[in-house]
Parts: structure tokens; C-alpha cells; sequence
């Protein structure tokens, strides 16, 4: 097993995983500590050191508000430890690998957590690597910036630093994509077969780096997990990236609401202070997070993605049947398409599926997800626009125990592609752990290949999962049941409603 493996700026040495098969190695820097005069700058290369590292234990959590103290869905399932280190000092990897040498040439995931951009960290236990690595891939995952000190945008950035005036924590998940790309082999990991994965922030991370020209030729394919949100009703600017001007007004703001007068006074305050003004400010003001930058950022994401303006690279994308519904006012079909054109106008197709539409109730039609109609409107249009790359869509829709009938929540479905139902705290039945293991087969022939159709991990064929398009939409269901793929019927919905009005 590779327990010591030499990297580009020293040696690092992990322990056995619960299958000894596999190595861990925990805390690695990727950059230098991101503190005093680094704070809100670009990621600086890590400085090389002598002798071995023990890379055992994971690095401390980005600054973010503390986690575990809250009565909601996530601290009960995994911000379960107060105490967790957390520091501004943060900007470390992690790497499972299942190699025995290192010309192994294994397929790579680099993991990208979610959190709104605020919060998250590697550590959360439903994203450990390992079940991945069991499968035969290398698995990293990062630590970036977050909130105000990821984030934060001001007019002296742009002007002292036009390099890297903000996005500093899409800047941290960039210098984890170089580092690996640089590192794996010594892992064992093929530097040639990266795929780049996240989920929620972590998805609209995702498509942030394979939009980003700088990164083409490092990713050879993508996953995609409830990060392509769009409401089709009304204008949601939290999902999509702003102005940097926009962004700098808020900046300039919250220094006020701190109490300093310039960027070099703000950056001899104590990070936990930042943290605690910025928990206040975010209550009446924007939060900080992603804006059109001009650098990584060029554009809208999602719309550079569905007008195919990104890395061509197989995806595999989706979402839970039950997280971030939309609703309109509405009272009838047409003044619900109404209402999407005046907001989107001639763009409204691009974002606007409406076979998605539930019958009316107390609250208007409603979609079935704000993430479903804005993935398929992706899909089709970035193939409207002359891609060739198949994209993969799942739907996830097992049903989930427990007294507080939760429901298929955000995020749920990372317990069971990472195989790591084990350590939730739910009733789940033997269904749902079988569930698990074809869900974390289809992901990880997906890393392996770009493609997740093929054998389970005991050599079993899987069901066949063809790729969507408008003329085939074909999307794959994940439920107790197992796995299902079925033909979406284009506007039969909507056709029911129509003939209800008449």
C-alpha cells in the first residue's frame, strides 16, 4: 500500500482506512496559509518542507459560523461537532487512494462540498472518500474560503490586486485542481482522468471551474448534484452570480459595518470577529459569494453552459424530487408562461421547462423542483447548441425514515452515493443500503469512464442508463425500489391542466 507517497513540496505519510486496503492521508496543504496580508488574495503556492508530514487527521474547517449549534435538518444529519478546529489557517486536501504503487494510473475525483458558499467543510461525514476509493478511484477533496473572507469584494481590491479581486474561494478550488493535477501520480491517481464533482455550492463550484478556460484541459468530466438551480418566477440573485460592482458596494458596506476605513485595516481584524460582524450584516444584506469577475468568472455560469461554452466533457447531473420547490400566483397555464416570459423574455426557454408543473394549489402551480426544469433546459440547450457530450440525469426519490417526514431534502442523496448510509442516524432499511451501493457504482463507473453504465463493484451488469436529450429524455430514478430508467413524457402534464381549464 502507498502509506508514504513523496508530493512536489515534500512527503507526506497516511494511515490504513477502516479497509485497510485503502490509505488515507488527511491535511495536506495545497497553499500557503491564506492569512495577514494573503487574506483576501489569490492562493499562494504552499512552501516545500523536510522530512514527513503525517497527514492523519483532517485540516481545520474554513471560518464559518460554528457548526452543530442549530436545531436544523443539517445539524441533526451531520454538523453534529461544535468543537471541530476551524481556523483562517485552512487551505488543505485530502486524498483517499486505494494504489499499491504508484504507476497505477487510477481514475480521480477531486469533491468540492456544498453550503451556500457560507458553510461546509470536508470533514462532513457523509462525504468520506472511501467507498469511492474501495471502487478503484483516487478521491481528494478540498478545503476552500468561505463567506466574507472567501468572498468579500472592494473597490481597492480591484484596483491594487485586477489579477484577483475577489472569488477567492472559487481561486482555493482551482489551486486544489492544479495541486492534484500536479501531485496525483505519486498517488497513484492519473492526472489525465480527473473528473471534478459537488454538490449545492459545491455543484454551482463545479460549474463554475468547467466554465473556466483556465481548467479545459484538466477535467475530463463532471458531476453535478442539485447545483443547476434556477427559479423560472422570479429573480433569485443568491443563484446568480452578480456584477462586480454590485458586488464591491456590498463590500465597501459591510468594511463600514466593521468599523474600518480600508482593506489593510480589515485585514488586521481577527478572523472570528470578521465572522461574527459578518453573521450579523448578512441578515439585511447580501450575502457574499460568486460574482462575474472577469477572470474565473467570465459570465453566467449556467448560461455558458448551456450555450455550450464550457469544457466538452460527459456529465452527470440531478436532483431530489422534494428540494426547492417553486411557486407562482397564478390561475391558469397561460398566465404561469405569461409571468416566465416577462421575467426571462426571449431567454425564457432556456431556463424554463414546463412539463414540471404541478396541478394548482393553495400556493399556485407550483414546479416539482426549481432544479429539475433548469437542469433538462440546460441539457437541451447545450445540445441546441452543438455539443456532442452525453449528459447523464437522475432523479432521486427514495423515501426517507423518520419522525420528522423530511422528505427526499437537499443534500440527502450524498449519504447514498457516497455509500456512507452507515453513519446517518435514521431508521433505513436494508433497501435503502442496497440503494446506496448501485447509486455509488453508477458514480464511480461515471469518474472511471465518463460513462456510469457497466458492472457493480461485485461484476454485476447494471441497468442501462442512457443519456438525456429532447428527443430521448431519459432520465434514471433512484428509489427504495432500486433503480429504474424511464422515458420522460414530453408535456403530457401540462396537457392534462390545459384540458382541465377548457
Amino acid at each position: 500500500m502507498l502509506r508514504i507517497v513523496n508530493t512536489k513540496y515534500g512527503a507526506v505519510k497516511g494511515l490504513p482506512a477502516s479497509d485497510p486496503r485503502i490509505t488515507s492521508f488527511k491535511g495536506i496543504p495545497f497553499a500557503k496559509p491564506p492569512i495577514g496580508e494573503l487574506r483576501w488574495r489569490a492562493p499562494q503556492p504552499c512552501e516545500k518542507w523536510d522530512g514527513i508530514k503525517e497527514a492523519y487527521e483532517y485540516g481545520p474547517i474554513a471560518v464559518q459560523d460554528t457548526p452543530g449549534l442549530g436545531t436544523d435538518i443539517y445539524c441533526k444529519e451531520w454538523h453534529v461537532d461544535p468543537d471541530i478546529p476551524m481556523s483562517e489557517d485552512c487551505l488543505y486536501l485530502n486524498v483517499w487512494t486505494p494504489a499499491k504503487k504508484v504507476d497505477e494510473k487510477l481514475p480521480v475525483l477531486l469533491w468540492i462540498y456544498g453550503g451556500a458558499f457560507q458553510w461546509g467543510y470536508c470533514a462532513e461525514m457523509e462525504m468520506d472518500g472511501e467507498r469511492l476509493a474501495s471502487r478503484g478511484i483516487v478521491v481528494v477533496s478540498c478545503t476552500y474560503r468561505l463567506g466574507a473572507l472567501g468572498f468579500l469584494a472592494h473597490p481597492s481590491l480591484t484596483a491594487d490586486q485586477p489579477s484577483d479581486p475577489t472569488n477567492f474561494g472559487m481561486l482555493d478550488q482551482q489551486a486544489a485542481l492544479n495541486w492534484v493535477f500536479e501531485n496525483i501520480a505519486a498517488f497513484g491517481g492519473d492526472p489525465n482522468n480527473i473528473s471534478i464533482a459537488g454538490q449545492s455550492a459545491g455543484g454551482a463550484s463545479t460549474m463554475i471551474q468547467i466554465t473556466c478556460e483556465q481548467n479545459f484541459d484538466k477535467i475530463k468530466s463532471a458531476a453535478i448534484f442539485s447545483g443547476i438551480i434556477r427559479n423560472p418566477y422570479f429573480f433569485d440573485e443568491f443563484f446568480i452570480p452578480g456584477n462586480i460592482k454590485k458586488a464591491e458596494q456590498n463590500g465597501k458596506t459591510f468594511l463600514e459595518f466593521l468599523g474600518v476605513n480600508t482593506i489593510e485595516e480589515a485585514r488586521k481584524l481577527d478572523a472570528l470577529f470578521i465572522r461574527d460582524m459578518y453573521a450579523q450584516y448578512r441578515q439585511n444584506h447580501l450575502f457574499m459569494s460568486p460574482c462575474i469577475d472577469d477572470i474565473i468568472i467570465t459570465d453566467e455560469p449556467l448560461r455558458k453552459l448551456l450555450t455550450n461554452k464550457c469544457a466538452q466533457i460527459p456529465l452527470f447531473v440531478g436532483n431530489t424530487t422534494d428540494e426547492f420547490s417553486a411557486f407562482i400566483d397564478a390561475d391558469s397555464i397561460e398566465e404561469l408562461e405569461k409571468a416566465a416570459k416577462e421575467h426571462f423574455g426571449d431567454s425564457a426557454d432556456e431556463f424554463l421547462q414546463i412539463d414540471g408543473v404541478r396541478e394548482k394549489g393553495e400556493m399556485g402551480y407550483a414546479l416539482t423542483s426549481a432544479l429539475e426544469p433548469a437542469i433538462k433546459g440546460m441539457i437541451e440547450n447545450k445540445r441546441k447548441n452543438g455539443s456532442e457530450q452525453p449528459v447523464y440525469y437522475y432523479k432521486f426519490d427514495a423515501t426517507i425514515p423518520g419522525d420528522d417526514r423530511p422528505g427526499t431534502f437537499h443534500s440527502v442523496d450524498l449519504w447514498f452515493f457516497f455509500e456512507t448510509l452507515y453513519k446517518a442516524k435514521r431508521p433505513y432499511s436494508g433497501a435503502h443500503f442496497e440503494l446506496a451501493h448501485t447509486m455509488c457504482d453508477y458514480w464511480s463507473n461515471f469518474i472511471k469512464s465518463g460513462n456510469p453504465n457497466g458492472t457493480d463493484c461485485y461484476g454485476r451488469l447494471l441497468n442501462k442508463w442512457d443519456e438525456y436529450s429532447k428527443e430521448e429524455p431519459m432520465e434514471m430514478i433512484f428509489d427504495e425500489r432500486g433503480c429504474a430508467q424511464r422515458r420522460e413524457i414530453q408535456n403530457e402534464l401540462l396537457d392534462f391542466l390545459k384540458k382541465k381549464e377548457q
